[in-house]
């Protein structure tokens, strides 16, 4: 018989005992009985129970502290309580003090099998918490392992306060998820279960972008380049962005010079800056960061061929060079959007890592890795804002490699 279908049934009163017993075997219970609180908590240091079914008032120890005795010795133990109709008093005392549910004499069928599927989900609801729990703390002890150990993170001052700032953040959102748990137990809500569960999970994506951004930012870029469409990434992201666009009610739209040549690009790499920067820009439409959202947002991506002057970086261009040699072209990706914009007081420190425009939303990292991506390839990240008016982000990479037109 499973673990999680047996129970312990405490009664001082011997024919409750043997009925009850009886109704639960014939469900599919593994019943063991005891006939006092001293009794069960014999047997349940012998064996633990998932759920231990007992009577409030019975002779020497009662079942509140039998409930009290059994919650030091185990946490997640669920108690069920009997009580009388005039009891009710005790039965809300003993609800404070952790129990999963009571039922009344005389005890219907339906009332105690409704009573007992609480106490699982309660259970089970506690262990999914706790498994979350330990995941969290191992995947941020082998990140922060993996953090300590690389060089690039050399100015550890700074680092730590921006990482610190950052985890404080998803701790914040966890406790937030975790209260709204509690209360949805407490109170038998699934509404509150619902919300606490999906902030709960929403926290643990942020926490594993945030440590795929911070590997991103401490090691080397490691590029593979091959010949490609040059506008497959953003086809790429684009259809992958669509949905969350339609459901915010924003326009997306991309717009492909024809005829572009293959370049020779690192395709998933730079799929990874176009995610981040049209993902900020739906952000900056829906209203995340700096101001609020408005109708009619619209994001824009273009894919175009340029042919700068030699050694020239692009005009109002971010850290880098993109000219490649003398005669070479390359490619332009500009992302575009009539969201917030952003303030002159913020345009400096955009590209500096854990600072975000998000607030708590960001991780501050996702900027500081798109340029890293970029300048190794040759290329650059320019920004052109005006603040109210949207954003404009330029992308521009040295081709390296020419064949037949598309």
């Amino acid at each position: 018989m499973p673990e999680a279908r047996s129970l312990l049934l405490v009664d001082d009163e011997d024919g409750i005992r043997r009925m009850l017993a009886l109704t639960l075997a014939d469900v599919g219970w593994e019943v063991r009985t005891a006939r006092s609180a001293e009794e069960a908590l014999a047997l349940y240091r012998e064996r633990p129970a998932p759920v231990v079914i007992t009577d409030i008032k019975m002779p020497g120890m009662d079942g509140l502290e039998l409930l009290k005795a059994l919650k030091v010795q185990d946490p997640e133990c669920e108690v069920v309580l009997i009580t009388g109709h005039g009891d009710m008093d005790l039965a809300i005392q003993g609800i404070k003090l952790d129990a999963a549910d009571f039922v009344t004499k005389p005890i219907r069928d339906d009332a105690l099998a409704i009573a007992l599927s609480r106490a699982l989900e309660r259970r089970a609801m506690r262990q999914a918490i706790r498994q979350h729990t330990q995941h969290l703390e191992q995947l941020v002890a082998q990140k922060t392992r993996e953090l300590l150990a690389a060089e690039r993170l050399a100015a550890v001052g700074q680092t730590v306060a921006g990482l610190s700032h950052a985890i404080k953040n998803m701790a914040s959102g966890l406790e937030g998820s975790l209260f709204l748990l509690r209360q949805g137990l407490d109170a038998d809500r699934k509404a509150y279960l619902e919300q606490g569960w999906e902030m709960l999970e929403a926290n643990v994506r942020k926490l594993k972008t945030l440590s795929l951004d911070m590997l991103r930012f401490a090691k080397p870029e490691e590029l593979a380049p091959a010949p490609v469409d040059p506008a497959l990434p953003a086809r790429q992201v684009v259809a992958l962005l669509a949905p969350k666009a339609a459901a915010e009610g924003l326009e997306l739209t991309l717009d492909v010079q024809p005829g572009l040549p293959l370049a020779q690009l690192d395709a998933e790499a730079l799929h990874r800056c176009l995610l981040n920067l049209v993902g900020n820009a739906l952000d900056a439409c829906a209203g995340a960061g700096y101001g609020t959202a408005k109708p009619g947002g619209r994001v824009a991506v273009r894919v175009e061929a340029q042919t700068p002057e030699p050694g020239m970086a692009p005009d109002g261009a971010a850290g880098g060079t993109a000219g490649g040699a003398a005669g070479g072209w390359c490619v332009r990706y500009r992302v575009a959007d009539n969201g917030c914009g952003i303030p002159d007081s913020a345009r400096g420190q955009l590209f500096t890592a854990f600072f975000s425009t998000k607030g708590a939303e960001g991780s501050g990292l996702g900027l500081m890795t798109t340029k890293k991506t970029v300048e190794a390839h040759g290329g650059s990240i320019a920004l052109r804002d005006a603040q109210g008016t949207g954003t404009v982000f330029e992308i521009i990479i040295p081709a390296k490699y020419e064949n037949k037109l598309l």
